[in-house]
């Protein structure tokens, strides 16, 4: 599994990106991916990002349960101009 932060494409300075979290399903629900937004949301904090976002597909329930799980929570539409057009859940929290 992996994934990344990077600051948001064409968006607020202040605002990073939660980008490909991904994890094989052999892995799924041992609390990987906990462990992995646990780091990832640290760094984040640690660059002076004040806020994370991330886009989803609806189909990706168990993710996004995750994510609610994390803090985040839904936005009504896309911020910056991430590329991923095909995404139709936009998620943000507070760091």
């Amino acid at each position: 599994g992996g994934a990344g932060i990077a600051p948001l494409a064409n968006g607020d300075s202040k605002i990073c990106e939660l980008q490909k979290m991904y994890f094989l399903p052999a892995i799924r629900g041992k609390g990987a991916g906990a462990e992995m937004m646990h780091k990832c949301l640290n760094f984040a904090k640690q660059e002076g990002f004040e806020k994370c976002y991330l886009e989803t597909m609806p189909y990706m329930e168990h993710a996004q349960k995750l994510y609610a799980r994390s803090g985040f929570r839904k936005l009504e539409g896309p911020l910056g101009d991430t590329g991923h057009y095909n995404c139709s859940v936009w998620m943000i929290r507070d760091l």
